[in-house]
């Protein structure tokens, strides 16, 4: 089913759930993504290495378990919509705190704290999409949702572009806070999720651990696979930026470097509307497993194109590739999860990957270093190595395509 088909059979209260649930994914990522920007200039200032601010990226990304599992646990108990609210104004108020850093210290833990709201925010609004509409429309709204990161990510190429040489990377982050905005669609269009409130009318209310009792194995596996992902998602555009200022000498706010970025991001965007809308006919496991595998062969082009031309295609299909993957995650975590904990547990695990994965710019820095500064050796070798590693996962794992989310309650 396509995208558009998908979206005309959903009524008006769903469209509006699913765009919500896209918005707060796409200003999420827009937060999180205008620190990679601005790396080399935060560290001008502070007077540090790009390693040390990078770390700032590590904290935000092993915070967000720990939003992840409050959120979502408060989402289970409260409903959907309300926490949803609740943790979108929390992640602006911190992205615009760290527009007043006034040391790399402080700028820490304003990213650590943005990490624990940041957290908390696919989980909720993938589950509250997910149990709003059809069975047969996942695939497609679960590619769209997820397409939400590369648009954040654009987002902030494009303010970057246009208002870092005016405002600073101070002035960024101010723009950042604007995400709160979102609250008042949220409340006045936005319904609770259907499925959540059936369980809360018939009373049940099931602790985790009873509601996870039998699924612990599934539990573990789906962190280690979404450590996979965020390795190979991280590992393809925290750094890239860096990398075009550095390997391909490319100021931070000029066009070309924007152009690179933009190019990335659309086909991020292509890679998980397709990829996304085709597991509803191949299958879950299928999509990904041909996504990751086919991210290999278009490395060289990604980081030695040679020109500008075969650079701008090599970012353009590596996101097709990467993206096209994690578009199938949002409906193929939520499938797997019973529902008593469904507000919690995918959340969940994608966050304790993340943290497994939280290294991953700083350890792209330190292998380029040891291989002379080269950090277009160093991305190629991370994407080869977890894209045969995340498509082995997936070969291995199960899957529940199309599944009555009643059938998942215990």
């Amino acid at each position: 089913m396509s995208l558009l088909s998908s979206l005309r059979e959903l009524n008006h209260e769903q469209r509006h759930t699913v765009l919500a649930s896209f918005l707060g994914w796409t200003l999420d990522a827009f937060d999180y993504f205008l620190l990679t920007f601005v790396i080399v200039a935060i560290a001008r200032e502070f007077d540090v290495g790009n390693t040390e601010v990078t770390f700032a990226l590590f904290l935000t990304l092993a915070a967000r378990p720990l939003g992840a599992l409050v959120f979502g646990r408060l989402a289970d108990r409260y409903g959907r919509r309300p926490i949803l609210m609740l943790d979108v104004v929390l992640f602006s108020l911190f992205e615009l705190a760290t527009a007043f850093s006034t040391s790399l210290a402080m700028l820490l833990v304003l990213r650590f704290l943005f990490g624990v709201a940041m957290g908390g925010e696919w989980g909720i609004g993938a589950s509250l999409a997910m149990e709003s509409i059809p069975p047969k429309s996942r695939g497609a709204v679960s590619g769209l949702l997820q397409s939400g990161y590369p648009c954040g990510f654009f987002l902030a190429a494009l303010v970057n572009w246009l208002l870092v040489d005016a405002i600073g990377w101070r002035g960024l982050f101010v723009v950042g806070a604007l995400p709160a905005l979102l609250v008042l669609y949220i409340r006045r269009k936005v319904p609770e999720s259907p499925v959540w409130r059936a369980g809360r009318h018939a009373g049940g209310k099931t602790g985790m651990r009873e509601a996870m009792r039998g699924h612990w194995k599934l539990f573990a596996y789906m962190i280690v696979l979404m450590a996979a992902f965020n390795a190979f998602s991280h590992g393809s555009q925290d750094m890239y930026h860096t990398f075009e200022e550095v390997d391909l000498h490319l100021p931070s706010g000029s066009g070309a470097a924007f152009l690179l970025v933009a190019l990335l991001n659309l086909g991020a965007l292509a890679g998980g509307l397709f990829f996304g809308a085709w597991s509803e006919r191949a299958g879950r496991r299928r999509a990904m497993i041909a996504a990751a595998l086919l991210a290999i062969p278009v490395i060289p082009l990604w980081t030695h194109g040679g020109s500008l031309l075969l650079l701008g295609l090599g970012a353009f299909l590596i996101q097709v590739m990467v993206q096209g993957a994690w578009g199938v995650v949002p409906s193929h975590l939520n499938e797997l999860s019973p529902a008593a904990v469904r507000g919690t547990l995918p959340g969940f695990a994608y966050q304790l990957g993340n943290l497994l994965a939280a290294g991953t710019a700083t350890a792209q820095t330190w292998l380029a270093h040891r291989h002379g500064d080269d950090l277009a050796w160093a991305m190629s070798l991370w994407i080869a190595v977890v894209a045969m590693l995340l498509a082995a996962l997936v070969w291995l794992g199960p899957e529940a395509r199309g599944v009555d989310f009643g059938d998942r309650a215990s």
